[in-house]
């Protein structure tokens, strides 16, 4: 792969491990805002620490490696973005049967996993532990039972969810679909409970290469496909059953991070600050993208459950962790125009 930019990593989801982390550099996002690039930097290099931060982080500690599952199966029997059947006369359902209604919008039941559309216009599964191959067109689907597709940039979710008639889900969508009808820590409640979501497993980064000499590589260790194809870490969509909402939507906290449409900003970034919630410190910048929730080797060190939040990568930025789930708009009725009232007497 010839040269491309990267996030400040120092804080995300193999970020335990600073000095391993990737380069840091802009990429700008096809049809969004965003800061003008920078150099790029060759992928060949090792990965120091963005210079948006000197902080340092306790090293990873080595999993235990099992087996390699076999790849994804026969293609979903779901339809990528199917809108339900309705009875003749009546309205349409507010959502396709892969998404929930939320208040006023939809958001996918699980995290996504890519379909490449072929020439003929066929739609075949993309193994989920490969990166999306640049000039393929993706659409966005998920499913029960699937692996969630990792190794994937925010401006490849998106591009993803849009070819699917969805799109990114918000930060603010996203928080609410996790904390269900309330306002909940967690999917399933306000305390956390062990085992209930996939996370805080131990690193497999580490475990896996070595700490090879020189540092860890962009392309050949955080990108390796080997890390998500180890049995006992990714688990399939819904596996972890508890972790869901009483609405139906299932793996917010844990497994994949998931790519969010918010970009940081200054205001972001005191609206982070003015909130109580425990969080380590990351490096940022103005442009960078958002992904939430954590992944399987993370617990809360970004914030508990559907409080976690990175905001040290650019929107081109992927590894192993990154994955992503759609939203849209509900199809509802809309409310009845408001009917004026008598006008009030004047008084004498």
């Amino acid at each position: 792969m010839g040269p491309f930019a990267l996030a400040a990593v120092a804080a995300c989801s193999v970020a335990d491990d600073r000095s391993s982390a990737p380069p840091a550099a802009h990429a700008a996002e096809s049809s969004s805002a965003g800061p003008s690039p920078t150099p790029a930097v060759p992928a060949s290099t090792t990965a120091p620490v963005s210079a948006a931060s000197s902080m340092e982080a306790p090293p990873f500690t080595p999993p235990s490696l099992s087996g390699i599952p076999s790849a994804v199966g026969s293609p979903s029997a779901i339809a990528v973005a199917s809108t339900g059947s309705a009875a003749a006369g009546e309205p349409p359902p507010p959502c396709p049967d892969d998404m929930v209604l939320v208040g006023r919008f939809c958001v996918d039941r699980f995290e996504a996993f890519l379909k490449e559309r072929s020439p003929d216009g066929r739609l075949v599964n993309h193994p989920y532990y490969e990166r999306p191959v640049k000039g393929v067109t993706y659409v966005a689907a998920n499913e029960k039972g699937a692996f969630p597709q990792g190794y994937i940039s925010r401006v490849e979710s998106k591009a993803a969810c849009a070819e699917a008639g969805k799109r990114l889900c918000s930060k603010g969508e996203w928080q609410r679909a996790c904390r269900g009808k309330g306002f909940a820590t967690y999917p399933y409640g306000q305390r956390a409970k062990k085992g209930a979501c996939n996370s805080g497993k131990i690193h497999l980064l580490s475990q896996m290469f070595k700490h090879p000499t020189g540092g860890f590589k962009y392309e050949d260790h955080f990108n390796s496909p080997e890390l998500n194809k180890t049995a006992g870490f990714l688990a399939k969509a819904g596996e972890y059953d508890e972790c869901g909402t009483e609405l139906g939507v299932f793996d917010m906290v844990g497994n994949l991070h998931e790519w969010v449409s918010d970009n940081v900003d200054e205001d972001l970034m005191q609206k982070l600050e003015e909130e109580k919630v425990e969080r380590r410190k990351q490096p940022w910048q103005v442009g960078n993208g958002v992904f939430m929730g954590g992944f399987y080797s993370t617990t809360s060190e970004h914030g508990p459950g559907c409080s976690f939040i990175t905001v040290a990568h650019e929107p081109s930025y992927h590894d192993y962790s990154t994955g992503f789930r759609c939203c849209k708009a509900a199809d509802l009725p809309k409310p009845p125009p408001k009917v004026a009232g008598k006008p009030k007497p004047k008084r004498q």
